[in-house]
């Protein structure tokens, strides 16, 4: 396409608002090295090498939580992700959540690439963040609140005028009692959910973060971008490329898996059951679901809301709730806890979301702690609950308890499964690749990505839909693949591109639109920016002590069988030994 020389958009300077709660102030700092770090995920690497303390523990007063958004945000489809980066609780080394939701919108409409919060309040604080404001406001009376009271009151403290253009990001009691996997709830229906970057907010005494989008964001002049907006909305919006996410959503997953023999059920120890059809994401849309929503700046409306009813009152009187689900916590509340009641599964999701904690890291962990438990390894007197697979109001009263850290085995419980186990045996059904498991049980392909992959997550990159192939693959073929798709996916969450997108946002999709906005630079050099950028990242994870080579793979996982039979053992570990030394070649 023909670049654009119209318009006075300048966005190769970088504009964050550094706050220090411990000094309670903050300043605007200016960068203009954004050929060097894109936005999102390089960004946050960036200011991470910049503020961070490799040396210090993870709630040192001194280490920043980031929030960086990318250079297309706002002007394109989908680009509607935050990255916030943070040393984690989980392993204290660096990590990166990523969540949606009109935070996006409203940082960079507040004028803003990125915030970066340093320090610790006296007391417990909310900060506001807007074109021309910076606030902090005490909050002690929310204390001890869940994630829903918490939104509610802020939202009333920033006032109606701002409800069409503000974002709320909070944590609920588990993010104040710093369980390591503790998340912060971002606009009531999306989540910064793995490694704890809840804890983090804690740590720093700050019970919410309120961004005000009230600047105005000027728009590129010019036939070129306009044809180009259109020429995307139109694919997300009037094929059936981004339909899967509308319809059903992600919850389609769980029979495709089921049927696979790839749905994690019962603390993987199966990877089937019959009782997928109803927990499957077409029942869900004929029984329970409300609602879709979408992110600011998406056209798609991929989150999906189910409607529970409750009775309140000895009167049987009813209130109803409003629960986003999603394949996710389906699998780690619903098939991995053996919960096959739509009801029952939304009620406990509900409970997980009141208090702030990750779901599938709760999920996995309840998981283990019934077969724990099973085999004698706990007993009662510890869990406080009898544990039982398909028992969701005892699995909701264990998720509050492990909120509170109620006693010695919830707080340990808390720490992550590496902690639990350690204390309490039983890793050998730990259903743990890094963190607690995402819900394919694919292969080996998969299990290596994630359980070595940067964010420990099943979108590091697309092992989980490689090994659905059902390719002869080699190792080398494998290490290639996982190799290239990272560094395509780096680039698209420095961006920050929804991944759902992936399918649209291919490289020249990509350098066009870099083109209409002005970034000429970037465009002409994406690929060997991108590989920059996925190389400083992980750089900011080894040098706070990522070691993948120490990274084990518990036996549970070459113990259950999939549409292919059991993993190979040789294969995975020449995959894994192969992965570490790629990973370990970025300190070159």
């Amino acid at each position: 396409m023909q670049r654009n020389t119209c318009g006075p958009i300048d966005l190769s300077v970088v504009k964050i608002m550094l706050v220090d709660l411990t000094e309670s102030k903050g300043r605007v700092v200016r960068m203009e090295n954004r050929d060097q770090v894109i936005g999102g995920s390089g960004l946050a690497a960036h200011l991470f090498h910049t503020y961070g303390k490799p040396d210090l523990p993870w709630d040192d007063p001194d280490q920043p939580l980031i929030f960086a958004v990318g250079p297309l945000t706002g002007y394109f489809p989908l680009m509607s992700k935050v990255v916030c980066g943070f040393k984690s609780p989980y392993h204290d080394q660096y990590a990166e959540s990523h969540a949606g939701g009109r935070t996006a919108i409203c940082l960079r409409t507040a004028g803003f690439d990125a915030l970066v919060v340093k320090g610790k309040a006296k007391d417990l604080t909310a900060l506001t963040l807007g074109s021309k404001t910076l606030k902090l406001t005490n909050v002690n009376y929310l204390a001890g609140d869940g994630a829903y009271k918490t939104g509610k009151l802020l939202r009333r403290m920033t006032g109606s005028q701002s409800s069409g253009n503000r974002s709320i990001l909070r944590i609920g009691q588990a993010g104040e009692n710093k369980v390591a996997y503790a998340c912060i709830n971002a606009d009531s229906y999306r989540h910064y959910g793995r490694l704890g970057s809840g804890a983090v907010m804690g740590s720093k005494n700050l019970k919410g973060i309120v961004f005000l989008g009230d600047g105005i964001q000027p728009i590129p002049q010019g036939k070129e971008y306009r044809r180009l907006f259109k020429d995307i909305y139109d694919k997300v919006t009037a094929t059936n490329m981004m339909s899967k996410y509308h319809n059903l959503g992600t919850a389609a997953n769980i029979s495709t898996l089921n049927e696979l023999r790839a749905l994690p059920w019962y603390n993987l120890q199966r990877s089937t059951d019959e009782g997928a059809a109803t927990i499957s994401g077409e029942n869900f849309a004929k029984e329970t679901l409300l609602r879709n929503g979408a992110c600011s700046g998406c056209p798609v409306g991929c989150i999906h809301v189910g409607m529970v009813r409750e009775m309140f009152d000895v009167e049987n009187r009813y209130l109803y709730r409003q629960v986003p689900y999603d394949y996710e916590p389906i699998f780690a509340l619903g098939s991995m806890l053996g919960i096959t009641d739509q009801v029952d599964l939304l009620s406990l999701l509900d409970q997980v979301e009141k208090v702030c904690v990750d779901a599938m890291s709760v999920g996995v962990a309840l998981a283990w702690a019934t077969e724990a438990l099973e085999k004698g390894l706990v007993n009662e007197k510890q869990t406080l609950v009898p544990l039982k697979f398909g028992d969701y109001l005892n699995y909701k009263y264990a998720v509050t308890l492990l909120s509170e850290r109620a006693n010695d085995f919830y707080y340990a419980l808390g720490q992550g499964l590496p902690v639990a186990v350690k204390e309490y045996g039983g890793g050998e059904f730990a259903c743990v690749l890094g963190q607690e498991m995402a819900g394919y049980a694919t292969g080996e392909v998969f299990y290596v990505s994630q359980a070595l992959g940067f964010r420990h997550s099943h979108l590091d990159t697309g092992g989980y839909s490689y090994d659905q192939k059902g390719l002869d693959w080699t190792v080398d073929e494998a290490l290639e693949f996982l190799k290239t798709d990272e560094v395509g996916r780096v680039m698209l969450t420095s961006m920050v591109s929804c991944l759902f997108a992936r399918g649209v946002y291919k490289d020249a999709v990509v350098q066009d639109m870099l083109n209409s906005v002005g970034l000429y630079n970037l465009a002409d050099n994406l690929d060997s920016i991108a590989q920059h950028v996925t190389r400083m990242r992980w750089q900011a994870r080894l040098c706070t002590g990522y070691k993948p080579r120490d990274i084990k793979i518990p036996k549970r996982f070459m113990e259950v069988d999939n549409w292919q039979g059991k993993a190979d053992p040789a294969k995975l570990k020449a995959l894994k030994d192969g992965y570490a030394d790629y990973i370990m070649t970025m300190l070159d």
